[in-house]
């Protein structure tokens, strides 16, 4: 293989029904509203997560969980008062977002069924702020010519 084009690619998507008989019934109550919270975002309701830290979940549900949903292409990690990681997840919409203190302990976990995850969404103020700074950079640079 000379060229990246010649690299093969395969996506793998989770076989939902093959797990059929493997999820436990907690994991797929999780499921089951995570697919109604999904038709309700693509009919223009607002986004909306799952606490998971709520939930009386073992590691085993996790595992079953983290399986069903899969992974997808988009990884970000924020470091703000700690890290947080969001995960895309194999179903489009779904996302797998943890928050973790300075000391690395999960302090909050959610499932977020949004096109965006909400703490990348930028709100107005920050945006007016953000056109106050490149204004002012452009002014210190014409000054200084």
């Amino acid at each position: 293989m000379s060229r990246l084009g010649d690299i093969p690619i395969r996506i793998e998507r989770p076989d939902f029904a093959a797990m059929a008989g493997t999820i436990g019934g907690g994991v797929t109550a999780i499921l089951a509203e995570i697919a109604a919270l999904l038709d309700r975002l693509a009919a223009g309701d607002e986004p909306q997560a799952i606490d998971l830290k709520s939930l009386p979940m073992n590691p085993g549900d996790r595992e079953q969980l983290i399986e069903a949903l899969g992974s997808g292409e988009v990884a970000i990690t924020l470091y703000a008062d700690g890290e947080s990681t969001i995960r895309e997840t194999g179903v489009h919409g779904v996302w797998w977002t943890e928050h973790r203190d300075g000391d690395g302990e999960v302090t909050a976990a959610f499932i977020e069924i949004a096109r965006v995850p909400g703490i990348l969404i930028v709100d107005s103020d920050e945006l007016q702020r953000g056109a106050e700074r490149l204004r002012s950079a452009i002014g210190a640079t014409r000054s200084s010519e």
